[in-house]
């Protein structure tokens, strides 16, 4: 929805395509630690200055990857 005044759109209608680690981590349902320690480095992650950015796109291709069926799956 865009605003007459100043032309933005609401943040709650544009689709997010990235998330801060923490968002990240809160997505998978664990910690920020365990998310620096064992997931970070196989993302492919956007950097600008100090900010860093994790596209959804990365952390659905690390739970595709990283799934695995159990025995009662076969």
């Amino acid at each position: 929805m865009t605003s007459a005044r100043t032309g933005s759109v609401s943040a709650s209608t544009v689709p997010r395509l990235a998330l801060s680690k923490t968002e990240a981590a809160d997505a998978l349902g664990v910690s920020i630690d365990f998310l620096e320690q064992h997931v970070l480095h196989e993302l492919r992650i956007v950097r600008r200055g100090r900010r860093r950015l994790i596209p959804l796109a990365e952390l659905q291709r690390w739970i595709d990857n990283n799934a695995h069926r159990t025995l009662g799956d076969l």
